[in-house]
């Protein structure tokens, strides 16, 4: 079938985009679905850092790609051997398909699923085929979703069935931005209520995990950007406490309200600068937990002897050691329940030849979650 969707041509075009238009919006051919597949209309897809990071270069892809990874839909046709979704069911996609069989998915971690992984590298679904093609070239699929266009064909395990009730613009926040930010908090550093918390980079990953610090019971909750706007949300959402990463002091001055630092400092920037920043107000004995995703070739320089003499722990998390099928029924449950109130990271929302100017005021840090409504 033929559909409109934005296509990646060349990584590293210079901004700004809605001049220099990385992204095409163009008519592509859509396969349907193969075996253990499913095709689906796309609702809404949101505009996330990782998707720009892949535009700007800083995440090399296979292109032509086209873009787009956390999304919600209807399901439009179950492909052969489907028999747990039927035309009309409400799906959350998920960036990860996870194989259901390797070591990582056999241990209940389906984020590592090394089949999937190594899918999404290469640019295919995880049975490794492309659904995607333009003038009879394949194109390639961004995390097993490609969801900047009107429909996707994804791998039924890059999906998870939900009620009709929530609205779908609202549920494609599940599939990333929850996901990563509150699954950081409570699966990977497993917070306790009366912690204290820091969360650096207040995207839309970053206030998920404010929320899920909020959620926790956390007591004391501090929010670091460069933004003031984002910075007055988070006191709206629960930071005790909030320091522009721009100030001089803004370390000391952290170190110094917290008599030395935080149980839980969560870097969500992707920066080396800011994960430097999480480590030093991370408190003797506290844990820095990594889930930005800075360039491949940056690391981060560390001090031995301070990480063995203060007990520190430094934990990645990816997809926020989440199972999907467990965490995204878990998380609108609390959602519809006003405790996770995941609407307040809504943006603003966009048509889909208007992409190149939702990321320019991502890439500028003007926005939280953008959302392409079909």
């Amino acid at each position: 079938m033929k559909i409109k969707a934005a296509v990646l041509n060349q990584m590293g075009i210079k901004p700004p985009y809605a001049a220099s238009r990385p992204l095409s919006v163009e008519d592509v051919e859509l396969d349907p679905p193969g075996p253990d597949e499913v095709l689906v209309k796309v609702a809404a897809a949101g505009l996330c850092h990782s998707d720009l990071s892949v535009i700007n270069g800083d995440r090399p892809r296979p292109t032509p790609m086209v873009l787009g990874h956390e999304a919600a839909g209807i399901v439009e046709q179950p492909g052969a051997g489907v028999r747990d979704l039927k035309k009309g069911d409400h799906v959350v996609m998920v960036f990860v398909p996870s194989c259901g069989h390797c070591l990582f998915c056999a241990e209940g971690r389906p984020g590592l699923c090394e089949p999937g992984w190594a899918a999404n590298v290469e640019g295919t679904l995880l049975s490794g085929a492309r659904r995607l093609s333009r003038n009879a070239a394949r194109l390639n699929h961004h995390m097993g979703v490609s969801a900047f266009a009107q429909f996707a064909t994804v791998s039924r395990r890059s999906v998870v069935k939900i009620e009709s009730d929530l609205p779908l613009d609202h549920a494609a926040l599940f599939g990333c931005a929850v996901l990563t930010g509150v699954g950081a908090v409570l699966n990977t550093a497993c917070v306790t209520p009366g912690s204290s918390v820091a969360v650096i980079g207040l995207g839309g990953v970053g206030l998920a995990a404010l929320l899920g610090a909020v959620l926790a019971g956390a007591t004391r909750i501090i929010g670091i950007d460069l933004s003031h706007d984002k910075l007055a949300l988070a006191k709206k959402l629960g930071a005790t406490d909030v320091f522009n990463a721009d100030s001089a002091d803004c370390t000391d001055a952290i170190r110094a309200t917290t008599e030395g630092g935080v149980q839980f400092a969560f870097e969500l920037a992707g920066s080396v600068r800011t994960m430097e920043m999480a480590y030093k107000i991370t408190r003797r004995g506290g844990t820095t937990i990594a889930a930005g995703l800075p360039p491949p070739t940056h690391t981060f320089p560390l001090q031995q002897v301070n990480l063995v003499g203060e007990e520190r722990t430094i934990k990645g998390s990816y997809i926020g050691t989440s199972v999907p099928l467990r965490d995204i029924p878990r998380y609108i449950a609390l959602f519809k329940q006003g405790k996770l109130p995941i609407d307040r990271l809504m943006s603003g929302r966009l048509k889909l030849e208007d992409i190149n100017l939702g990321f320019d005021r991502l890439a500028e840090g003007k926005t939280v979650r953008q959302l392409v409504v079909f």
